[in-house]
């Protein structure tokens, strides 16, 4: 009963890299978000003129953009809808990355950046969330009622 509640110490380790991989994700990307929301004329701007998103206009990408920095970390860190929270920021970091690459191909720096943060996140996507999550105490509670 005991070994239950509590954790063993690689448990605890695991879950103690997990929040923190969590919360360095917040970090980056809602940093980002609010970056873009502080100056929006010229979050448009630079969709307009540095970013090239394809295949969207550049106020629809800077919606998209800001509301995904902003949005998916959270869940990401609540652990709520953990795997769609994933893809997204995964494909939000995507096109950040070929946008990047686009505008500044020789600063090798910035693009391990997009490549390190696309594989913290592609840990989500491929095992959904931990047991430190949302999702894990309501899947949890629904198999405890069945």
């Amino acid at each position: 009963m005991i070994k239950k509640i509590l954790f063993t110490r690689n448990d605890m380790m695991l879950h103690g890299f997990d929040i923190m991989v969590r919360l360095y994700l917040l970090k980056v990307f809602f940093q980002s978000g609010l970056t873009k929301i502080q100056s929006w004329q010229s979050t448009i701007d630079l969709f307009s003129y540095e970013y090239s998103v394809p295949l969207l206009p550049p106020e629809i990408a800077a919606i998209m953009g800001a509301g995904g920095e902003l949005i998916l970390p959270v869940l990401l860190l609540a652990g709520l809808m953990t795997r769609p929270a994933a893809i997204g920021l995964f494909v939000l970091n995507a096109v950040a990355a070929y946008a990047y690459a686009l505008t500044d191909f020789y600063n090798f720096t910035g693009m391990l950046d997009h490549i390190l943060w696309g594989l913290m996140i592609l840990v989500y996507v491929l095992y959904g969330p931990s047991p430190l999550s949302i999702d894990s105490l309501l899947s949890k509670k629904m198999n405890n009622s069945d």
